[in-house]
């Protein structure tokens, strides 16, 4: 459940389907409302960021959702290891196609794929 009651341009189809998941648990959620710098060139110049799809206030937890093919699953999971590495206070998971697909068809609603 957003704080407003629009609802955000989803960049993919699985976020949509998390949202609704997170509004059937009544579990409040904002999407995408923190970026964290983690890579940063000889000047200090920001050079790579990393925004987590969801934030999930209730347990104080950044949530990414991932259902791209394995090089781009890497790809996000050394980015969630550098967060966790520069930002340590930070609590972030990332949520994969199968526990996204799993869950969907738990609770009867039609998956992504």
């Amino acid at each position: 459940m957003t704080s407003d009651a629009s609802q955000p341009n989803f960049a993919h189809e699985a976020e949509r389907e998390t949202a609704g998941l997170l509004d059937f648990y009544g579990i409040k959620w904002e999407y995408e409302p923190k970026t964290f710098p983690i890579a940063w060139d000889s000047l200090g110049n920001e050079l790579q960021s990393f925004t987590p799809d969801f934030y999930l206030p209730e347990f104080e937890l950044f949530v990414e959702i991932t259902v791209q093919n394995q090089k781009l699953v890497t790809k996000k999971n050394r980015k969630l290891r550098r967060l966790k590495a520069l930002y340590p206070h930070i609590n972030a998971k990332i949520f994969y196609k199968n526990d996204l697909r799993d869950l969907v068809h738990k609770h009867g609603m039609r998956g992504s794929g």
